[in-house]
């Protein structure tokens, strides 16, 4: 006979810990504005394009917390291939990393 209480418990600890791993990293929106001062310089500007390789610049105002996270530790690891951002990321910290991504997605959107 299937114990109806094991899957309950099962359901309730792997919420746990997606919400709980998502409300201990969150970074500091405040902290992050101070240190997305350069991210802004292209980040910021409707419209903007890069010289070379040319591309459209995304705005990531209001982009998802976790996403954010994920992009610039894959920068900074080498994981993802783009010059500029791999130098950006690679001098962050897992804090920094946390706080500015807090602050552009207090942002609103494009």
């Amino acid at each position: 006979m299937r114990n109806p209480i094991l899957p309950a418990l099962l359901l309730s600890a792997t919420g746990m810990f997606f919400t709980g791993d998502s409300a201990l990293a969150a970074g500091d929106p405040e902290a992050g504005e101070l240190k997305a001062y350069t991210c802004t310089g292209c980040h910021g500007i409707p419209g903007y394009m890069n010289v070379y390789p040319t591309y459209k610049v995304p705005k990531i105002g209001g982009q998802n917390y976790e996403y954010l996270v994920i992009a610039l530790k894959s920068y900074r690891a080498g994981e993802r291939d783009h010059k500029t951002m791999d130098l950006q990321a690679d001098s962050l910290s897992d804090q920094d990393i946390e706080d500015i991504s807090a602050y552009f997605a207090s942002l609103g959107g494009e």
